[in-house]
């Protein structure tokens, strides 16, 4: 039996990505190994049934710093889940599960919806959704918006 597999990206530390079923053109994420789910910075979480769905409608400041760019989102809800942060808070979230993307890369992930005001990025890219996907250079930064400048990396395919 043949599978066909994709190879694996290269990112660094930090990336910019799109999430285009949540209309997000462009966001700056934290690829956060030491975290089990992705996260995004959602402000105004509003729960509502459409159709015999449960839906969440939130918006998204996609750029830090500036709370003057803003994307309204809407997404079925997939789950609520208890999340324990980095600081030992622990939460329930909604969960929303979207495209994302990363250089001509897609695939869906599952997101949780939390307010990260206080955090340096808008968005944490975690474990799960790089599982099989991506190979994390910790010493660099922005290898897939702006190219690989550092020397040639293999590529790996994904078992």
């Amino acid at each position: 039996m043949t599978t066909k597999t994709e190879p694996r990206i290269w990112v660094g530390w930090r990336e910019w990505v799109a999430l285009p079923e949540l209309g997000i053109d462009r966001i700056k994420a934290k690829i956060d190994t030491g975290a089990h789910t992705s996260s995004i910075h959602a402000i105004h979480i509003r729960r509502f049934r459409e159709a015999g769905r449960e839906r969440v409608a939130f918006a998204v400041h996609p750029l830090q710093r500036r709370t003057d760019l803003t994307v309204a989102c809407v997404a079925d809800v997939l789950d609520e889940r208890y999340v324990t942060s980095s600081s030992g808070h622990r939460s329930k979230r909604l969960v929303v599960r979207t495209l994302l993307q990363i250089g001509d890369q897609r695939w869906p992930i599952e997101l949780t919806l939390a307010n990260r005001d206080a955090m340096g990025f808008r968005m944490l890219l975690g474990r799960t959704a790089m599982k099989g996907r991506l190979l994390v250079d910790p010493s660099a930064s922005f290898l897939v918006a702006t190219g690989a400048t550092a020397a040639p990396r293999p590529t790996f395919c994904a078992p």
